[in-house]
């Protein structure tokens, strides 16, 4: 009892151990609700508060995660011999007297060690960075305002990371706050994200920390149009976008033209410096993509002459090998006008002049498609992507290298790209490929100065869930599984940002080293983010439906210790654009409602007119 007394610390004893886990016995004297020492007051026994235990030369930390007969060592019909005074403990790491804080344990507690509260000096001593140079603070630690909350960028970016919260809870402001902490000019000079943004929430959220990229830029604002050149892309993304499903006889067309086109393409005017055996229908090189649907309608609806001297069995066998097509016009690819070619003689059916070619049988919904995508304006930045538009000779006025200096380059440390203009029919395809295509430039230049080895890259995927779906096999899925299980190999990080975790993909979902959870009240989405977790804390993610608004559980590799903290605010006119709409006006300091907001003031001369223009501009500024 004397020991009790000179240690207003202590709580209880250890009674039992089962490899991290720690049952521990409240003392008699312990007292209920709060513990005063030095002046600050401390919560006993709520789940989620840490533990002392000291054990020789170091201390060993754990986290509460269950309290009360339930935390009783041994079936559950004993409990209520034993009592009700249990805590259940969950070791998550140690600190050795006047050092530093380690995750992981050395060695395991024996039975009848005592067990201490956490007192502020020693949250000082866990939450303390390990290096100062490679930690931003996020915020405060909830339960002791005056400690700061850091994070370990390293293990953030390359180790992965997903945000994942209710809608409401502060996901987007946290999105905001921690990429503004790692955007920090003066410490971070060199900094690289991207930031793929479906909704166009984030453009007002950085300032001129940010370059924005999207369709139908406000130059006057300093934004940049949004540009994917068609021919970045694979054979197969690019057959998947402009035509659909296709295969069989049609692909084997359609690749032997894509293969002779790459052949003799010259990026920014010039000759690409390839052999043709190093050049695959793959090889980023550019291509008339209006020529490629001039050369496969041609080829399956061109009718074709019999030549004076070749009679028609010999016709039937050559089919195009005897002479150009009988056309009446050659058709124009810039302006996708279609070709006329002459027509079958249908009385002449044992000798004909005219004859169809040898793929007319084949079906050619794919070549309708690809003419329909050529013509949809909303594809303008993909299939006319500016200076790295293609003409018929494969030349382009800029190549590759300056589309990622833009992207990866830019002078400021964030790139969002505004996907909001992108038809939901090709957005999950295009989402891929531009992953893709970041993923590859960075793979293949890791050993350059600009690869992600040496400048590691950033990708945060904004409403993840909306793409990357359990078990999707569309583009951007496949693409995110690679970034997710190689991308630390070379410098490429993933930051998933969802409100239902529940429908990403397990196999990238597991793969993010931390996780900042939010307020969760879906069951389905805490047990998937509980299971994707690296730390196992079954307790801890209980308090996931009673988080507060901005507030979040912040587990895994960035940090030393799972911690609950408040996120710091963005500025005001720095946060996304995903406040709830107010139905009741704010009152001003002065008393007086802010007008047209909400239905408490009087309906005011509307003009739906405008409302009507900025739909079909798809622009909600118009």
């Amino acid at each position: 009892m004397s020991q009790i007394a000179i240690d207003p610390t202590r709580l209880g004893t250890v009674e039992d151990v089962t490899g991290s886990r720690v049952s521990v016995k409240l003392d008699a004297a312990t007292t209920h609700g709060l513990l005063f020492y030095r002046g600050e007051g401390y919560r006993v026994g709520q789940v989620g508060s840490f533990v002392r235990i000291p054990a020789g030369y170091v201390d060993l930390f754990g986290i509460v995660v269950q309290v009360g007969a339930g935390a009783a060592p041994g079936p559950p019909e004993l409990a209520a011999q034993l009592g009700t005074r249990w805590l259940r403990v969950e070791l998550v790491g140690e600190g050795r007297r006047g050092g530093k804080f380690e995750r992981g344990v050395s060695q395991y507690p024996s039975i009848g060690d005592a067990v201490h509260v956490v007192t502020e000096t020693d949250l000082r001593l866990v939450y303390a960075p390990m290096d100062a140079e490679s930690h931003v603070s996020i915020g405060r630690v909830a339960s002791a305002e005056g400690i700061r909350a850091f994070i370990d960028l390293n293990r953030l970016v390359s180790r992965h990371s997903a945000v994942v919260g209710s809608t409401g809870s502060g996901k987007s402001t946290t999105v905001a706050s921690l990429l503004a902490a790692l955007s920090d000019n003066n410490k971070f000079p060199a900094a690289r994200v991207v930031l793929l943004d479906l909704h166009g929430e984030y453009v007002r959220a950085f300032g001129d920390r940010a370059t924005v990229f999207r369709i139908g830029a406000d130059t006057s604002k300093g934004e940049n149009e949004l540009n994917i050149p068609f021919w970045a892309l694979t054979a197969e993304e690019l057959m998947t976008v402009s035509m659909g499903i296709i295969t069989g006889t049609p692909l084997t067309i359609a690749q032997e033209w894509l293969l002779k086109a790459r052949r003799a393409s010259r990026p920014s005017g010039r000759p690409h410096g390839l052999r043709d055996a190093d050049v695959t229908i793959d090889t980023p090189l550019p291509f008339s993509v209006h020529e490629l649907w001039l050369h496969l309608y041609s080829v399956q609806c061109a009718t074709h002459t019999v030549s004076e001297n070749q009679n028609q069995s010999e016709a039937t066998r050559a089919y195009e090998k005897e002479g150009d097509p009988a056309a009446d016009s050659i058709g124009d690819s810039a302006t996708l006008t279609r070709p006329k070619f002459l027509a079958v003689d249908q009385s002449q059916t044992a000798n004909p002049k005219v004859y169809k070619g040898q793929y007319a049988g084949q079906a050619r919904t794919h070549i309708d498609t690809l003419e329909v995508r050529l013509r949809d304006p909303r594809l303008a930045f993909l299939f006319q992507p500016g200076q790295w538009a293609a003409r018929k000779d494969g030349s382009t006025a800029a190549d590759l290298d300056s589309l990622l200096a833009s992207w990866l380059g830019a002078t400021t440390p964030i790139c969002v790209f505004d996907l909001s203009g992108i038809p939901k029919a090709v957005l999950d395809e295009l989402v891929g490929a531009m992953l893709r295509i970041l993923y590859d430039a960075l793979y293949w230049g890791r050993c350059k100065p600009e690869g992600g080895r040496d400048r590691p890259l950033l990708i945060v995927l904004e409403e993840a869930h909306a793409y990357l779906g359990t078990q999707a096999k569309n583009r951007a899925a496949i693409a995110a599984r690679q970034v997710a299980k190689e991308g630390r190999k070379y410098g490429v990080g993933l930051m998933l940002v969802s409100q239902r975790p529940s429908e990403i993909d397990g196999t990238i979902l597991s793969q993010c080293g931390t996780t900042v959870a939010m307020r969760l009240t879906n069951e389905a989405d805490r047990g998937h983010v509980r299971s994707c977790s690296s730390d196992s804390l079954e307790g801890l993610f209980s308090m996931l439906p009673i988080l507060r608004t901005g507030e979040a559980l912040v587990v895994g590799d960035a940090v030393n210790l799972p911690v609950r903290a408040v996120i710091d605010l963005p500025p005001e006119g720095r946060r996304p654009d995903s406040e709830d709409p107010k139905v009741v006006a704010q009152r001003d300091k002065d008393g007086k409602r802010r007008p047209r907001i909400g239905w408490t003031e009087q309906l005011y001369a509307e003009d739906y007119k405008l409302l009507v223009k900025a739909w079909r501009a798809q622009k909600p500024t118009v």
